[in-house]
C-alpha cells in the first residue's frame, strides 16, 4: 500500500502549494510512489482522511484554523511545515505587532463578522511539528527531497548553512561588502539560489535564519551602514518574524527587552 500524502493550507498565499505543482514530471514520479488523498489545489478534497505525510502551509490566524491544525496533526504520521508563514507567521503575522482590530476595521465594511485572531502564529505554536521547510515559497527540490526521504525511513535532511556560501558557489560579489547594502545573507538558510544578490541587491531572508545566526552582529553592521535602530529591526521582523532568533533581535533593536533573558 501506498503512503499516503496529504496538503494542507491554513492562512497563506497558496504560494508554497505550488511548490508541488510546479515540479513538473517529478510530480508524476512522486504520483507512483505515493497516493496523494487531499490537495484542493489539485482538486482533491478529504480533509479528514488519516495520512502517513502531511504538508501544511500557513499560518494559524483564526480559530477556526486552531481546530484544523489540531484535527490535522491527530490524523498525520509525519507533519512537515512548508513555507515562511507555516514556520514562522509570515507576512500576516505583521498584525501580532500593532492593533489588529483597528486593521479589520479599516479594512472591512461589517468588522463584527470577521472571525480572527489578534495574532497570526507559526504551526509550531499550536502541535507538534516534526521538520519544518522554510522559505517564501519554499522550492519544490526541498519537498520532494523530504519524501523520498521518508519514503526510505530516514529523517530528511535539510540544508541550514548559510546564503553567504550559495553565493560564493555561484561566484557572486557580496553586495554588503562591495555595494555596502544591508544584506541578510550571513544569518539567513540556503534555499533560493541566491536570486536577490545575485541580480546585485541584498537578501531579505526569505529562507529564514540559518543555524547560530548571530543577528545581533549583522544588526550592529547595519547600523555602522547608517541605518537606523528602526530599520534594523524591520529587516529581522518581515517574513520570518516569528523565528526566535530574528524575533529577538528585532525586539532587541527595537528596545523591546526580552522577557526570558
Amino acid at each position: 500500500m501506498k503512503p499516503r500524502v496529504a496538503i494542507y493550507k491554513l492562512t497563506s498565499c497558496d504560494g508554497c502549494q505550488l511548490a508541488f505543482l510546479n515540479s513538473g514530471e517529478s510530480l508524476l514520479t512522486l504520483s507512483n510512489l505515493v497516493e496523494i488523498v487531499h490537495f484542493a489545489e489539485a482538486g482533491m478534497v478529504d480533509i479528514d482522511i488519516k495520512v502517513d505525510i502531511a504538508f501544511v502551509e500557513g499560518s494559524v490566524s483564526t480559530p477556526d484554523e486552531v481546530h484544523r491544525i489540531r484535527k490535522i496533526r491527530e490524523n498525520s504520521k509525519y507533519l512537515i511545515t512548508i513555507g515562511a508563514c507555516a514556520t514562522a507567521g509570515g507576512i500576516q503575522a505583521l498584525r501580532s505587532f500593532s492593533d489588529s482590530d483597528e486593521w479589520v476595521a479599516g479594512v472591512y465594511a461589517s468588522p463584527d463578522y470577521i472571525k480572527t485572531l489578534t495574532t497570526s502564529t507559526a504551526i509550531s505554536h499550536h502541535v507538534k511539528v516534526d521538520w519544518e521547510l522554510w522559505g517564501c515559497p519554499v522550492n519544490s527540490r526541498q519537498v520532494l527531497e523530504a519524501i523520498r526521504f521518508l519514503l526510505f525511513a530516514a529523517t530528511p535532511k535539510i540544508k541550514k548553512d548559510s546564503e553567504c556560501m550559495e553565493c560564493k558557489r555561484k561566484g557572486n560579489v557580496c553586495v554588503l561588502v562591495t555595494k555596502k547594502q544591508p544584506c541578510m545573507g550571513p544569518v539567513t538558510q540556503t534555499g533560493c539560489g541566491s536570486l536577490c544578490p545575485t541580480v546585485g541587491r541584498g537578501c531579505y531572508a526569505c529562507y529564514g535564519p540559518k543555524e547560530n545566526a548571530n543577528a545581533n552582529s549583522l544588526g550592529s553592521w547595519f547600523l555602522s551602514m547608517g541605518l537606523s535602530k528602526e530599520e534594523v529591526a524591520r529587516k529581522f521582523l518581515h517574513i520570518n518574524n516569528q523565528s526566535p532568533s530574528f524575533n529577538k533581535a528585532g525586539n532587541y533593536f527595537k528596545g523591546i527587552k526580552i522577557s526570558n533573558e
